[in-house]
């Protein structure tokens, strides 16, 4: 595979991987205003954007393995379909 499909198809992984894991974070409610003095619909939107760029980070980061088993799998799949 070349370097370019190769990191394009990795980047791809680590962003699904982000998604899901920000999915994740919002069902935990993480970012969710507590207490007295949150609330809001602007609050709402921010709390995405947090829970967003946290999942991108922990997935950067290695987050649960996810990103590089799709990578894995896909890998092989591209390699198994340029034999054929």
């Amino acid at each position: 595979m070349p370097p370019d499909a190769e990191a394009r198809l990795r980047q791809a992984a680590v962003d699904l991987e982000a998604s899901f894991l920000a999915e994740m974070l919002k069902q935990a409610k993480f970012g969710e205003a507590r207490g007295a003095f949150g609330g809001g619909a602007g609050e709402e939107q921010f709390a995405s954007f947090l829970r967003l760029e946290h999942a991108r980070q922990m997935a950067a980061s290695g987050g649960i393995g996810l990103a590089e088993n799709l990578f894995r799998s896909l890998a092989a799949r591209h390699q198994g379909g340029a034999s054929s």
